[in-house]
């Protein structure tokens, strides 16, 4: 069961915050065409993207092979007129390319998923390059809801603040994730491993947990968890929730 989104909803998911906040009309995007991650993300954004009216004036794919230099693929872009480039892909391809875009003259916005979280605790990356560098994610430390609160209070409390991001915020609900559906499962210390993980599994599709990613999370069968996205921007070296 997973405490994740499911990858390709989240270019769904994209394609309609970027459409419904009017951010741009005249989209790009740059993947990784050999990472199931990162394709999957775009091949739904760019089925959401038609739907919703945004013109995809260019894609642009890469590999896992090639993934330094990327003057190539923002020439091309550059040239379409692109408004907004799409980069559903991780954050360390992320800071090559804010990078070689700003040398390259590139004004667009960029907008991009979790993979992205992370970016600002690349070490010796430049943070300025990702001002106003907007990302969903399930997960963000300056949401202003006390669940979230007392969370980054505590974790700052123990560990280094320069650490708290989106997975360390997925393992903290996983914990308590296990938690409500052991309670709901019944679950006592003389039930047998395979008595545990039977009980554990039908509990997961009845319960609801609010937690620091999410607000009334469900399973479905299949694992995959439901919950809303958070639209963050990046200001000053941090994240500030865009709704």
């Amino acid at each position: 069961f997973q405490v994740c989104f499911t990858d390709p909803n989240q270019g769904t998911a994209s394609a309609d915050y970027i459409a419904e906040k009017g951010l741009a009309t005249k989209v790009a995007a740059i993947y990784n065409s050999s990472d199931a991650y990162s394709s999957g993300i775009y091949d739904n954004f760019k089925a959401e993207a038609a739907a919703k009216g945004l013109d995809l004036v260019d894609s642009e794919a890469f590999t896992s092979d090639s993934k330094q230099d990327f003057s190539s693929q923002l020439s091309k872009i550059k040239a379409s007129g692109a408004e907004l480039i799409f980069l559903p892909i991780y954050y360390q391809e992320a800071s090559l390319i804010l990078s070689q875009a700003k040398n390259a003259g590139i004004t667009a916005k960029f907008f991009g998923c979790d993979g992205l979280d992370g970016l600002l605790n690349i070490e010796n990356f430049d943070k300025s390059l990702a001002e106003n560098v907007m990302l969903l994610t399930p997960f963000s430390a300056n949401a202003t809801d006390e669940t979230t609160k007392k969370f980054v209070a505590a974790y700052n409390a123990k560990f280094d603040p320069s650490t708290l991001n989106q997975f360390a915020a997925d393992a903290y609900d996983a914990v308590y994730i296990v938690k409500a559906a052991a309670e709901k499962a019944g679950i006592t210390g003389d039930m047998s491993v395979s008595a545990i993980c039977d009980a554990l599994k039908g509990a997961m599709t009845e319960i609801t947990v609010d937690g620091v990613t999410g607000s009334g999370m469900t399973w479905k069968a299949t694992g995959e968890v439901n919950k809303e996205p958070k639209a963050v921007k990046i200001e000053n070296g941090e994240y500030q929730p865009m709704d």
